[in-house]
């Protein structure tokens, strides 16, 4: 194992229903992320036998370093994924959506983020559907990117400022460990989705002073955005008033317009890749 890889965080992938996204994230996580990388596969009981047999496939060839379980019998999104974090201790931890595609560096350039300033608790990178880090347009499932080197690259070149965003969104999101044990585990007894979870930790977070940050070197894009299952909303807002007009605000005021446009900038400026170029840095 490099010494890069050794230092990056582990990557969690809840595995999920949907075989053929499952198949086009594992490819993307081998393709863009450094050989030795500890790998995650955590299933709650959710793989069929198609998708059984491509996790079987990919961990028998992959290059980093993975593992998959699989429980006998569902206990739920949330506890499934509380359970894979607590055993992962005070390690940073990144939450990648088995229905997402990471581009080239995601990971090494979301720990550089979290790296930066010690006040990050979570770190989540651009995507196409991603809501509030949504690009190129906030709030709306845009197009994947058909160029992801490019977009990459273009990424790459951006000032790494973290700016503030009202919660860490579900797509991938990087977690640092130590301030995920002292917000406490996730509240699999108020929430059944990660996407929920995740709202409610973020808030956690910064209601204990830490900072969810926009990892603006870093892209992972998906088909859909995350979706609350029923009765997660109300939960969310029954506990957190303030939660729906902090957003509501956000995606009217659009703080990250001249983050975004710079990044378009660099997307229509950029050159060719280096021949020596590193992809996973």
């Amino acid at each position: 194992m490099s010494p890069q890889s050794h230092a990056l965080p582990i990557v969690i992938v809840p595995v999920g229903v949907d075989d053929e996204s499952l198949d086009a994230c594992l490819a993307a996580l081998e393709a863009h992320t450094p050989p030795g990388t500890r790998v995650w596969l955590a299933d709650d009981a959710q793989a069929g036998p198609r998708g059984h047999a491509i996790i079987e496939r990919w961990i028998a060839r992959t290059s980093l370093q993975a593992h998959y379980t699989r429980r006998q019998r569902s206990i739920g999104e949330v506890a499934h994924l509380d359970e894979a974090l607590t055993a992962c201790g005070d390690v940073d931890v990144a939450v990648l959506a088995s229905d997402a595609a990471p581009l080239p560096g995601w990971l090494a350039r979301l720990s550089a983020c979290l790296q930066g300033d010690g006040a990050i608790a979570s770190a989540t990178p651009w995507s196409n559907a991603g809501e509030t880090a949504s690009f190129p347009r906030i709030g709306e499932v845009n197009a994947a990117p058909d160029d992801a080197g490019h977009l990459a690259r273009a990424a790459a070149a951006m000032p790494g400022a973290a700016p503030e965003l009202p919660t860490a969104l579900s797509h991938a999101v990087l977690l640092r460990g130590t301030a995920r044990q002292r917000a406490g585990g996730l509240d699999a007894a108020s929430y059944g989705s990660w996407y929920a979870a995740l709202i409610d930790l973020s808030l956690r977070f910064s209601g204990q002073g830490w900072r969810n940050v926009l990892c603006e070197t870093a892209f992972v894009s998906r088909n859909n955005e995350g979706a609350p299952l029923d009765g997660d909303l109300d939960a969310i807002a029954a506990r957190w008033p303030a939660w729906h007009a902090r957003v509501a605000n956000f995606l009217m005021d659009d703080p990250l317009r001249a983050t975004r446009a710079q990044f378009e900038h660099l997307i229509a400026t950029i050159g060719p890749p280096d021949a020596q170029g590193d992809l996973f840095a």
